[in-house]
């Protein structure tokens, strides 16, 4: 008698810590679902909780089959409710979007980001991973002191002969192909960028390489990076590529505002909206994966993506993305 008494209460304790649970969980879901949803990260610190949205989706769906198993119909509800809504917003950029595949004669633009952890990353391995990509387009953020002569000396010239840099600035455009810089009829927010065109198979394609400040050192200026960025295409998103360290997921007002502008992430449109790039494990914790995606190739309606990957570079916390692009148009 006394082992089945003992046995109930464990039962009725278990119960209460699972269903308090779930409430927990379903309390953070919808946490950020209204930050999310009021854009309320937008320069505030709520920037650093937004990128927890996609696993808060997973927390969602396990949480609301547990209350189901509690039967714990009201909790259970507005689990329920918050996972629909969450997954709403993921689904889609795990779903490739099934457009025409492009033309197999379409030219293609095959490009590449890499952030050099303030010039730690390895330039040697930088330069293999052009050639064994066959990168015609490199942009690199986080350029430190001495970077560009270590690049040099690893022989990036030889690869990737043309450059578009600027003293002063950390970010830089690598290319096989002539570059030609923006004109002075450029907006001012425009140069501000580290920015340039090219031309493949007779049209013109015009890069932007991105690094924004990060929201955890300043989510104002952050915040102020993206407009830059959004004032800097306003118009002109057809044939454009901006490339690079966003220091933003998807779900970030930001982010959501500048593809708003008629971009296109390429992840996202192969279905692979959730593909960490940091941090990487070795720089800071080994044996870790990249948790989160903030590096992003994005493309006007002029082009498609065709594919896309993650690729480690040794010495920094980023990953580097390779995507191949497709002008269309």
């Amino acid at each position: 008698m006394g082992k089945s008494v003992e046995r109930a209460r464990w039962w009725v304790w278990g119960r209460r810590v699972l269903e308090w649970s779930g409430w927990v969980v379903s309390a953070v879901s919808a946490g950020l679902v209204a930050v999310r949803f009021g854009g309320w990260d937008d320069g505030t610190p709520l920037a650093l909780a937004v990128v927890v949205l996609p696993y808060a989706a997973l927390g969602g769906v396990l949480a609301l089959g547990v209350l189901l198993a509690l039967r714990s119909w009201w909790a259970a509800a507005v689990a329920g409710l918050l996972a629909v809504v969450q997954l709403f917003w993921l689904v889609p950029r795990l779903v490739p979007d099934g457009g025409a595949a492009p033309a197999a004669d379409a030219p293609r633009l095959r490009v590449a980001t890499s952030n050099a952890f303030v010039g730690q990353a390895d330039a040697a391995e930088i330069v293999r991973l052009v050639r064994e990509q066959r990168v015609d387009v490199l942009a690199m953020e986080e350029l430190g002191p001495g970077s560009i002569a270590r690049l040099d000396r690893a022989g990036i010239a030889d690869v990737l002969p043309h450059r578009e840099l600027r003293p002063g600035r950390d970010t830089a455009i690598y290319s096989r192909l002539p570059l030609t810089p923006l004109d002075g009829s450029a907006s001012e927010a425009a140069r501000e960028q580290i920015a340039a065109e090219v031309t493949v198979g007779g049209r013109a394609v015009r890069l932007t390489a991105v690094h924004t400040y990060y929201p955890l050192g300043d989510s104002g200026r952050w915040s102020a990076d993206f407009d830059g960025l959004r004032a800097a295409v306003a118009g002109a998103t057809r044939n454009a590529v901006l490339l690079g360290d966003f220091n933003a997921t998807l779900d970030h007002t930001p982010m959501r505002a500048l593809l708003d502008t008629g971009l296109t992430d390429s992840h996202a449109e192969l279905g692979r909206g959730v593909a960490p790039t940091w941090p990487e494990s070795d720089t800071y914790f080994s044996g870790l994966w990249p948790v989160i995606q903030i590096d992003h190739v994005l493309h006007g309606e002029a082009l498609r993506a065709v594919s896309v990957a993650e690729h480690r570079v040794p010495g920094t916390d980023h990953r580097a993305v390779v995507a191949e692009l497709a002008i269309t148009g």
